[in-house]
């Protein structure tokens, strides 16, 4: 029986590069030219605040924890109080970083630019490592995703992913460079790259589906229960144990990328806790994704909306060792 196969008291997810998520809609927006924006959304963001976003509303209570920046944090404060999310956030100096998001319907396009975050002071670190160990007494599934910030070490989720194993919780882990490296080192129980930071992990390039089934499978014979390799528009690879799915979402307008992978994680995990196998969790973690990419913010569509994304969800049962 897997580890998040038996029920458990909530999620907790850490967030350590927190971020406020300014998305800006600009039709037709171009480099350059004086460009005129006709909505602005202010949320709170960063990966694991997304994630507990998702997963809150439902019967699993959600704690988030990580840093936040004090002349800032009323945003996410709103939104913990709002979603019913538990806040065991450290409050640090300074403002948390600002992410702006220009999107362009038109063109379908999503233009990033991310300010500096906060400096994480050594004794903080410290401190938040104490905060995940005391949440770890009662609650089993923990989200460590998102970049480091200045001041926390790259083994960051290594050292949780290793602290937490003795404590016998289930840890998602969805970073990317050196982070996401140290963590796979450790032996997370799930881990969510994208195809591009799966080549940059395993030091080689992934040209097609098959080598990223290939490369996916790497990891999970290495020691990792669960991959998850999101491919964008082409859905995701989903591999555990001798078992390799494909998941292919249906069409859906896209107002904003931003949350999507974050959302997949969410449906997974939900799907798990629930007791699902690997074909429920790709087709909720693929549903989840579809259905946040209409929506700007962590927000995901009705009830009725997902359900109809769940059964539209085309999932291809793949042999892995035939690849």
């Amino acid at each position: 029986m897997s580890a998040l196969s038996t029920p458990h008291p909530g999620v907790v997810t850490v967030t350590l590069n927190a971020a406020i998520d300014q998305t800006l809609d600009v039709p037709g927006f171009a480099a350059g030219a004086v460009n005129r924006a006709v909505a602005e959304t202010r949320t709170a963001g960063g990966k694991g605040i997304n994630v507990a976003a998702f997963l809150a509303g439902a019967a699993i209570p959600v704690t988030a924890t990580g840093f936040l920046g004090e002349e800032n944090s009323a945003v996410f404060d709103t939104l913990f109080r709002r979603r019913g999310i538990r806040d065991r956030c450290l409050r640090l100096a300074g403002r948390s970083r600002v992410n702006i998001k220009l999107v362009d319907r038109e063109g379908r396009s999503v233009t990033d630019i991310n300010l500096p975050g906060l400096h994480v002071p050594a004794e903080s670190w410290r401190g938040l490592l104490t905060v995940v160990d005391d949440l770890a007494v009662t609650n089993r599934t923990f989200v460590l995703s998102g970049s480091v910030p200045a001041g926390v070490p790259d083994t960051a989720y290594a050292e949780m992913v290793t602290a937490l194993h003795r404590r016998g919780a289930f840890v998602v882990v969805d970073a990317s460079g050196p982070p996401l490296r140290h963590a796979v080192a450790a032996r997370p129980d799930m881990v969510k790259p994208n195809a591009a930071e799966l080549a940059e992990l395993l030091g080689r390039p992934l040209k097609d589906r098959a080598e990223v089934m290939r490369a996916a499978r790497e990891l999970s014979e290495s020691g990792i229960a669960l991959v998850v390799v999101s491919l964008g528009a082409e859905g995701a690879v989903f591999v555990e144990g001798g078992r390799a799915l494909l998941a292919v979402p249906p069409p859906v307008e896209v107002a904003s990328t931003v949350g999507a992978g974050d959302a997949m994680v969410a449906g997974v995990v939900a799907a798990r806790l629930e007791g699902g196998g690997l074909e429920e969790c790709a087709r909720r973690g693929t549903a989840f994704a579809a259905g946040t990419l209409s929506r700007l913010g962590p927000e995901l569509p009705p009830p009725e909306r997902l359900a109809e994304l769940m059964r539209a969800v085309r999932v291809e049962d793949a042999r892995v060792e035939e690849l």
